[in-house]
């Protein structure tokens, strides 16, 4: 069974991603320990909460420099959800400019900006649509749609963008760069389509186990 390890940063609860993998077939271990991130299968960054508060407990914690580590390796897949995909990149305008991000993904976020009848935060069911062929999303309809919440977005190079999603005009709601990933999206509570993803993501980790 393939190990996930689910970063645990003190922000948000957990008990629904570590569900969503256990009965997509994987075997969450939720971690506040480098070492295990580092030994883990497959690694997913969850997402609640601000920016800041996302790295100062990660850098306190050491996760910052194990998840730099699993990118940088090539050979880990590591997905981001919400906030943790945000992470995944150099900065965001939602804390200050002394905040760096992880750096594993180029690119920064930005607040939305709402048209007239959007409100922000965005929250809610929304479709998905597909820009390229991604392994995340193999199997799953264009168009699907997947549950949003968040008030900030990812802006990141184009060839980084898989899929993306119409609100507040458009933002990437699915970005791949090798094994590094993200999802804008909740997966853990997107229904049927949710949990197609996550065993997506649990077959890049058997396939790259295998080869």
């Amino acid at each position: 069974m393939i190990s996930v390890a689910i970063v645990n940063y003190r922000l948000c609860n957990l008990d629904s991603i570590a569900r969503a993998v256990s009965e997509c077939g994987g075997e969450p271990v939720v971690t506040r320990e480098p070492e295990v991130v580092l030994t883990a299968d497959q690694v997913i960054l969850p997402g609640v909460g601000s920016f800041a508060a996302a790295m100062r407990n990660l850098a306190e914690d050491g996760l910052d420099q194990a998840l730099r580590a699993v990118a940088g390796r090539r050979s880990t897949p590591l997905m981001g959800i919400c906030l943790g995909m945000q992470l995944l990149a150099q900065g965001s305008s939602e804390a200050s400019e002394d905040v760096a991000g992880l750096g594993i993904i180029p690119g920064t976020n930005l607040r939305l900006a709402p048209r007239q009848g959007e409100r922000v935060p965005h929250i809610g069911w929304n479709a998905v649509e597909k820009r390229r062929p991604c392994s995340l999303l193999s199997g799953i309809p264009d168009g699907s749609d997947f549950y949003f919440v968040h008030s900030y977005h990812l802006i990141s190079p184009d060839p980084m963008v898989v899929a993306t999603s119409s609100y507040c005009g458009s933002f990437a709601s699915v970005v791949q760069d090798g094994s590094v990933m993200g999802t804008q999206f909740h997966p853990e509570k997107s229904q049927k389509a949710g949990f197609q993803l996550l065993r997506n993501f649990l077959s890049i980790g058997q396939d790259r186990l295998l080869a």
